[in-house]
């Protein structure tokens, strides 16, 4: 049985799934690379929490109880007790192959081990450990408290039973799930993602301003927010980095980055997270 939960980063998906997870009554480890780095990202966790009881969606008990649940650490053996381990790093597959060769030799061989990857092959990251059956992916949607949805990856070594715990564990959290198996993309990105970039090649082309392709996406489709600020609310450099996954998986056009969105990332104009992207945020 699942007591504690270790979390490998606490960026905008991390710090969400940490909330998450400790709002279920789960003990939670949390893993970031230097202090400065843990305390941005534990001060999320406790800036949402306390979002949602001013909204009144969570008692003032239960977010303080929840708080309490979550320990951070910069030390990753700290993870070598805990039942259950997601990664929600940076999505380069060196890095996610880094951190679960590491989490395979510091955690008990039988627990499951979960990418939050948005489009990586778990197959590939599950061959950087011993135990590829034990390997699935968890994919969570930002922002996680209020994102319903989780994908979980099924790759191709992956076990029934590990995607059997992994459903489980993610219906404790409340979340609805949808299981696909180890395609790029997924479901989601698989069809979000060329739309997205067919946004900003409409931008670069000098089409429609930024405010008019949102504005008719959002009028015209009844979406709750344009391309362009969607975007900004992803990341750009998360956005940027699942093109070039894809892209280097089928080499179909419709997968390359445009240039001014690999300008914009280059620049460091990554969206809300950096206060600059699409929009302005300073």
């Amino acid at each position: 049985m699942i007591r504690r939960v270790g979390i490998v980063g606490c960026g905008l998906m991390g710090s969400g799934i940490v909330e998450v997870v400790a709002r279920a009554g789960y003990e939670v480890v949390v893993h970031e690379l230097n202090n400065d780095l843990l305390q941005r990202g534990l001060g999320r966790v406790q800036a949402s929490l306390q979002r949602a009881v001013e909204r009144g969606k969570l008692d003032a008990a239960a977010g303080q109880a929840a708080r309490g649940r979550v320990h951070g650490t910069t030390s990753l053996a700290d993870l070598a007790r805990v039942g259950l381990a997601i990664e929600a790093v940076i999505e380069k597959m060196e890095d996610k192959k880094a951190v679960f060769g590491d989490l395979d030799r510091l955690t008990p061989p039988e627990i499951v081990l979960a990418s939050n990857t948005s489009s990586l092959s778990i197959t590939e990251i599950a061959s950087a450990t011993g135990r590829p059956d034990r390997v699935v992916g968890m994919h969570f949607f930002n922002p996680v408290p209020v994102m319903p949805l989780v994908e979980l990856v099924k790759g191709l070594t992956t076990s029934d039973e590990t995607v059997g715990a992994a459903r489980a564990f993610a219906e404790s959290l409340g979340k609805k799930i949808v299981i696909t198996r180890d395609a790029p993309g997924f479901i989601v990105n698989r069809l979000l993602v060329p739309y997205l970039l067919d946004a900003v090649r409409a931008l670069e082309l000098g089409i429609a301003s930024r405010e008019d392709i949102d504005t008719a996406i959002t009028l015209g489709l009844n979406h709750p927010m344009g391309p362009l600020t969607l975007l900004d609310f992803v990341g750009l450099d998360t956005t940027y980095y699942i093109a070039e996954a894809m892209y280097d998986e089928f080499k179909d056009p419709r997968w390359a980055s445009p240039p001014l969105l690999k300008q914009m990332v280059m620049a460091g104009r990554w969206g809300r997270k950096t206060g600059r992207g699409f929009y302005d945020y300073r």
